[in-house]
């Protein structure tokens, strides 16, 4: 979430051949912010090893909540259930 382009971001794990799973990161851009996913990639890749960056950035307007505002990961879960990296 330290890229100037994002609001806020939460990463999930998905189901992978190969690793068993991989994480899955969903964006919320700010109003004004514009970002791909190459440059979330590259942003985090200053900090984080390259088997740590998620292969996967999925764009949303907003972030699922629990009622006492914590990121609601189940939901996201069931959103992407059927994605694969």
């Amino acid at each position: 979430m330290a890229h100037e382009a994002v609001a806020e971001a939460a990463v999930i794990a998905i189901p992978d051949e190969r690793w068993g799973e991989r994480p899955l990161a969903v964006v919320v851009l700010r109003p004004d912010g514009q970002a791909e996913a190459d440059d979330l990639r590259a942003h985090l890749g200053r900090e984080y090893a390259k088997w740590q960056i998620p292969d996967r950035f999925e764009f949303i307007d907003e972030i699922p909540r629990t009622a006492t505002g914590k990121f609601k990961k189940t939901a996201l879960r069931e959103m992407f259930v059927d994605a694969k990296v």
